[in-house]
């Protein structure tokens, strides 16, 4: 009995690892003859598991998803990414899950074996999270959104702006975007006939979704850039555009995704379109990268670090 145990275990974490097994493949793996392979399979699908008989030269099983969820097989790494998952889900930016990823996580770390437990506890104990600075978003919202843009379904919603009015929007919604602060959605507003990019801890979904639609290729043909060149700049009152006198593999390492969108030039200098509530503030950011720059535009802020060298070069005598 035992080593059926055993054996049903080493069949499950093979059909994990790999989409498709041949009845002979899983016999050799396992050391046994086609006809027990055959026989633990259908163990395996009274236990709640669905595993699927595909036909051809040799025939074969696949795991597929079944009505209900069956206990998982983990290998030690996936049971320390999985737990440090929930963990962070528990305090992340999504509302709603931080109960049941609790109770997730303390079902998991019951069952981890001890070794593991202190991978899980010296690396919770190592590290520690700044309070979220960005909206946080209710989990309902989130699964209506990505719902109707996985569907291609048009979606309405209220919409709270940066003024506080709220307004009713109609969109083809493309993509959601994660920044490491906030969520957003990339959707065509079709009253205004353009992409908009909406803060996700602002949007009401309202159900029912609207009719299908043929997705537009996104602006630029990448969602993600264009999400983080708007809250790296656009979503500023100050925008500017930086030549940034250095290789894009230095670059990178000093800017954030808000911090704007950074592109290769030529000549090996990076752009960078950036913003700031101030001259003065984005005049700091600047300063702050450590690399050497030129300011394409706007003029307000070449004659604001005008200024500021005037009031340096005096201080320093």
């Amino acid at each position: 009995m035992l080593e059926t145990s055993v054996r049903l275990l080493r069949l499950l974490s093979l059909l994990q690892v790999r989409r498709e097994w041949s009845g002979s493949e899983l016999a050799t793996r396992l050391e046994v003859t086609t006809r027990t392979v055959r026989n633990d399979i259908e163990r395996l699908r009274i236990m709640g598991y669905e595993v699927e008989s595909f036909t051809g030269p040799a025939g074969g099983y696949r795991l597929g998803a079944g009505t209900s969820l069956p206990p998982l097989v983990l290998d030690d790494d996936e049971a320390v990414a999985v737990a440090l998952g929930l963990r962070a889900a528990a305090a992340g930016s999504i509302t709603g899950i931080e109960e049941t990823s609790l109770r997730a996580l303390a079902k998991l770390e019951r069952t981890l074996p001890s070794r593991l437990r202190h991978r899980v506890d010296a690396l919770r104990s190592a590290t520690a999270s700044a309070p979220g600075v960005g909206g946080r978003v209710d989990a309902d919202v989130l699964t209506a959104v990505a719902a109707a843009v996985h569907g291609h379904e048009q979606l309405r919603f209220d919409y709270a702006g940066h003024d506080g009015e709220s307004s009713v929007r109609r969109t083809e919604p493309h993509q959601l975007v994660y920044t490491g602060r906030r969520w957003y959605l990339l959707a065509w507003d079709l009253d205004r006939d353009d992409w908009r990019t909406f803060r996700a801890d602002r949007v009401r979904p309202r159900i029912p979704t609207g009719p299908r639609f043929t997705p537009r290729p996104p602006p630029g043909g990448d969602a993600v850039a264009h999400v983080l060149s708007g809250v790296g700049s656009r979503a500023y009152r100050e925008q500017a555009r930086v030549r940034l006198d250095a290789p894009i593999e230095v670059v990178r390492d000093k800017i954030t995704a808000l911090g704007g969108l950074v592109t290769e030039l030529e000549d090996g200098s990076c752009l960078l379109q950036t913003g700031g509530d101030s001259w003065h503030d984005l005049a700091g950011y600047l300063g702050s990268l450590g690399v050497p720059f030129e300011v394409l535009d706007p003029p307000e802020l070449r004659d604001h670090l005008r200024s500021l060298a005037e009031r340096y070069l005096a201080a320093a005598g």
